[in-house]
């Protein structure tokens, strides 16, 4: 399979790394910098889940030099989406590619329906504790890795019997959901409140489960987001809103989100992904989240980086 990676961060050159380890053609598209990185350094995994290193690594940096492509796997931040779709719509077409997202939310999968087509892209979700060193190597932390994935038109069925093939020779857990618009959306629930609330209060996850009051908060929050996803299609029962909660109880103590590690970093934040995305479908079905709306009038001055006085 002819595999574009869209993105060489952690998440992009772990998954895209797992794929080269079992013999799939891997290719990954990044800006110059990042590929005179990737030229120089070669792409490294430190895991749990068993290392791995390869120094030489295809890399495109424009979406012209791509000639042969079955999947572009979407790595990037929510707030690049905008900027990338021209070159994912350019690499989709001269190539036919499908395209599989893994951004966290709901909204870019209509985006990038609207310019690739409804048959070119899949549901996809990616759940890791990575980072990059200054070698630009990825260090995953946490024991395991999971890609869900799935279609969302008949025509990528095919595609997925594909990817299934060879998830049982890959040292991470890729599994294919029938649902996956459902898990697309528990996850969706669960990032908006791990993020918001981490992000909010800038401490980390454990304050959300020894503070009874947070708690509430985040379970205020995850109900919001099941009345959303009602609205747009997609029940969520009671058993798996109970397991959204569950799952933030389970996170380490010391763990946090992506978006509190980069507002403490005064890097950008996803916050008009997640809860702003949020808010646009509230306006949509016209109805009201007043959590999610407070937590996203309280962060909205780090959305760009760092505040400065």
């Amino acid at each position: 399979m002819n595999i574009v990676v869209f993105g060489a961060g952690a998440l992009g050159v772990y998954f895209g790394g797992r794929l080269l380890e079992v013999g799939q053609n891997v290719s990954f598209f990044v800006r110059e910098k990042r590929a005179q990185q990737l030229k120089n350094e070669g792409l490294k995994i430190s895991s749990p889940e068993g290392d791995f290193e390869r120094k030489d690594i295809t890399t495109y940096t424009s979406p012209e030099q791509v000639k042969n492509a079955d999947l572009i796997i979407l790595t990037v931040k929510g707030y690049h989406l905008d900027s990338v779709i021209p070159q994912i719509q350019t690499i989709a077409q001269q190539t036919g590619a499908v395209v599989l997202p893994l951004l966290n939310g709901i909204e870019h999968i209509e985006k990038l329906q609207q310019v690739v087509g409804e048959d070119k892209v899949m549901g996809g979700l990616a759940t890791i504790v990575a980072t990059l060193n200054e070698q630009g190597h990825v260090e995953h932390t946490n024991p395991t890795s999971i890609l869900k994935y799935g279609a969302l038109h008949s025509e990528q069925t095919p595609l997925c019997n594909e990817i299934e093939e060879i998830q049982q020779q890959l040292k991470s857990n890729f599994i294919r959901e029938e649902n996956i618009l459902k898990h697309l959306w528990i996850k969706y629930a669960f990032i908006t409140a791990l993020s918001g609330i981490t992000s909010a209060m800038q401490l980390p996850s454990g304050f959300i489960s020894d503070t009874p009051a947070t708690l509430n908060v985040a379970k205020n929050v995850i109900h919001e987001m099941s009345l959303l996803a009602e609205k747009e299609g997609v029940h969520l029962t009671d058993s798996e809103v109970e397991g959204v909660v569950n799952m933030l109880l389970g996170f380490k103590k010391e763990a946090t989100s992506s978006m509190h590690q980069d507002l403490r970093k005064g890097l950008p934040i996803e916050l008009e992904h997640l809860q702003g995305g949020a808010l646009r479908l509230a306006t949509k079905h016209d109805v009201s989240i007043p959590v999610i709306e407070t937590l996203y009038g309280i962060l909205k001055p780090y959305e760009l980086g760092r505040v400065k006085n």
